[in-house]
């Protein structure tokens, strides 16, 4: 073909396909990257619990080793999840726009991600310019750290690129791109007078770049600079080395070994034996299969802490069974989101690691407070689906010996909770080791049950994608926490409940109020980051016990699974079976007001007790 004959429409084309060929290509480096440094991490947190345990040694520098590898791995893995759920794009009011307005949509929030990226960027060389000093337990730059995380930065802007132009839209996204870099070259040169304190316009913007369904680290993060312009004390260095710093905790990198651990115990098919047992012990009740639903919940929280892995899992497995036994579509995926609530409640549960972070909580205390609430919970869904479910018909009641059979093939996983509770509450590990040797143990279990490297594979990178993703979460909430605090924030919540009354009953009261509205539109990452240290301080004064606050945030926080607009869980299990998230919305409503039941008898607890 000559040279005149070429048409632009297929010169683009061609482009579309080579950006796509190399965004798979990166993908793939970075999945096997981020898949490779959870493996190290895991290696290196279970030599230095043998060493201790059977050496009386241990590595010099092996935590601070741990907390760099984190931030490796946030970094290499939060360009992946961009383009999938992970990114926690809170899409529902996008889709209530005319399509027509789409695009433009579409444009600006990728103005938010492109912004973010140079912040990591450009924020990252400079403190890695200013920086000075070598880590004294590892011996290396401490700017490399900061390096990590802006080469994240720059990583999340190529991916956008080749994401964009392989979706056939490269003009919109130049025009993101230069809208973006103006906003970043302008906004330190412009000064907004308002009489608002500056967390109001942080807010603001954050709200807008969630409204526009930019995902929400990005949200926080650009917010975060763009309020310099309104007189924030952050600037932008400090922005980035305040997300830094959230991450470089130790204790943190026990969520990418929960993940791993509860993704490994599904492809071992262990998961299968939980479910077995618990159909052998309640299958045979009123609305048996949906009790056995809640209990295999129950029991596989013990073992993933994720509840959008259970979900996940209970969406594939139970869902056609349930049909098949004469349950609506509806109702039964409705069960199965609302007994998913479940897994961040009952430990080990990623949200209580979160909340440790955020206002350095007991964890040990924090789990043993969360199987109470979870307790409560498991019995009130258990009302709530004996009352609705009438006309389906049980399944066969086991035989004694079937009950013990199912009981026996069971032990491997009930194992599993004993490592991580017992280890945990006796002290015999920390958190973070006791995550790593359940991530271990599962591990042997999907070694004996023959899985291939790449089954093996999978689980890793996509536990290492998940915690990435909630990993980049945490950190860009840190300017965001920061910047509330420097408003006193906090401050404004305690002479609010003072003004009404200052007991605890009123402080129980706004702190519900309070969580039950964001947690309509936040994350409940973003949510207890932000607002449980602001809380609990308020707690306190009114006589409240802070650990028993912290389940009550967190009990409240996960209701917001099936509430909407954001309702993850309802989407998960909607993206699962294809049933209309509208109609899930309508049918959880029972079991929704069965845990608001069970959120109340804990607030009721806490003001009488």
């Amino acid at each position: 073909m000559a040279a005149s004959e070429f048409h632009p429409a297929e010169q683009e084309t061609t482009g579309d396909g080579l950006a796509a060929r190399i965004l798979k290509a990166i993908e793939t480096v970075l999945g096997l990257g981020a898949a490779l440094v959870l493996a190290v991490l895991l290696f290196m947190v279970l030599v230095t619990v043998c060493m201790r345990y059977f050496f009386a040694a241990g590595f010099i520098g092996a935590e601070d080793l741990g907390i760099w590898l984190h931030v490796l791995l946030i970094a290499l893995g939060a360009p992946l999840s961009f383009n999938s759920a992970l990114a926690m794009r809170l899409d529902v009011f996008v889709k209530m726009m005319p399509e027509r307005l789409h695009p433009a949509t579409q444009v600006a929030a990728d103005v938010f991600t492109v912004l973010s990226g140079l912040i990591l960027s450009f924020g990252g060389s400079e403190i890695m310019t200013m920086l000075g000093g070598v880590s004294p337990t590892l011996g290396v730059p401490e700017w490399i750290r900061f390096g990590f995380l802006g080469a994240g930065g720059a990583l999340i802007l190529i991916v956008l690129l080749l994401q964009r132009i392989a979706e056939g839209q490269l003009w919109p996204v130049l025009l993101s791109v230069a809208v973006g870099a103006a906003l970043y070259a302008g906004i330190p040169l412009v000064s907004i007078e308002l009489d608002w304190p500056p967390s109001i316009a942080l807010g603001l913007i954050a709200a807008v770049g969630l409204v526009l369904a930019a995902p929400l680290p990005h949200a926080f993060l650009a917010a975060a600079y763009v309020v310099i312009a309104f007189g924030s004390s952050l600037p932008e260095p400090a922005i980035v080395s305040s997300t830094v710093t959230g991450i470089s905790k130790f204790l943190l990198l026990a969520i990418p070994f929960f993940l791993l651990a509860g993704g490994l115990l599904t492809a071992s098919g262990v998961a299968n034996q939980l479910v077995r047992f618990a159909a052998a012990m309640v299958g045979h009740r009123r609305a048996g299969l949906a009790q056995t639903t809640l209990l295999t919940s129950v029991l596989f929280s013990g073992a993933s802490g994720s509840s959008v892995a259970n979900a996940a899992f209970g969406a594939s497995t139970f869902q056609p069974e349930l049909v098949r036994h004469g349950y609506p579509p509806a109702k039964a995926a409705a069960i199965i989101a609302a007994t998913s609530v479940l897994d961040n409640v009952i430990p080990p549960s990623i949200a209580f690691l979160i909340l440790a972070t955020a206002t350095n909580l007991s964890v040990g205390s924090l789990l043993v407070g969360g199987f109470f609430a979870g307790g409560l919970m498991a019995i009130c869904l258990a009302v709530a689906i004996h009352l609705t479910v009438r006309d389906q018909a049980p399944l066969p009641r086991a035989s004694a010996a079937q009950r013990w059979q199912s009981a026996v093939q069971a032990i491997p996983a009930f194992g599993l909770g004993v490592i991580v509770v017992v280890g945990i509450r006796i002290g015999i590990v920390t958190t973070t080791e006791a995550a790593a040797l359940a991530a271990f143990y599962t591990f042997l279990l999907g070694i004996g049950a023959r899985l291939g490297v790449f089954s093996l594979y999978a689980a890793f990178r996509q536990a290492a994608v998940e915690a990435a993703a909630i990993g980049l979460l945490i950190g860009t909430a840190g300017p965001f926490a920061f910047l509330l605090a420097v408003d006193d924030v906090s401050g404004l919540i305690s002479h609010l409940t003072m003004a009404l009354g200052g007991s605890a009953l009123a402080v129980i009261l706004l702190s519900n109020i309070i969580l039950l509205v964001v947690g309509l539109v936040l994350d409940i990452g973003a949510a207890i980051l932000l607002f449980g240290p602001i809380l609990l301080p308020a707690a306190v004064s009114a006589g409240i016990d802070p650990i028993h606050f912290g389940v009550i945030i967190v009990v409240n926080l996960m209701i917001h699974g099936l509430t909407p607009p954001l309702g993850m869980l309802i989407f998960v299990v909607s993206g699962v079976t294809r049933i209309p998230a509208s109609a899930l919305f309508r049918a959880v409503v029972p079991y929704l007001l069965a845990l608001l039941v069970s959120l109340a008898i804990l607030c009721a607890w806490a003001i009488i007790f």
